[in-house]
């Protein structure tokens, strides 16, 4: 099992690459790809048999990259 950051670099963010979108390693598949894909009911395993280059520990690192961005997110209230 890798640590936490050697997982959060996994994922990358370049802007010569899918417009800056965060992707796996630099590879041209990003974040939200596999997060829709796993939303939609595909399975890791299902994924890597349709991308070959996907590693076990990219799921990981990408469940990590979208718990990070959710607990950055701040909700203020305003009142009315």
């Amino acid at each position: 099992m890798q640590t936490l950051d050697s997982l959060r670099a996994r994922v990358t963010i370049n802007p010569a690459v899918l417009a800056g979108k965060p992707t796996i390693r630099g590879l041209r598949i990003s974040v939200q790809q596999i997060l829709r894909a796993l939303a939609a009911g595909q399975t890791p395993t299902d994924l890597m048999h349709e991308y070959p280059e996907l590693e076990p520990d990219d799921f990981q690192s990408v469940l990590l990259y979208a718990a990070d961005v959710v607990g950055e997110q701040r909700v203020y209230r305003l009142s009315a």
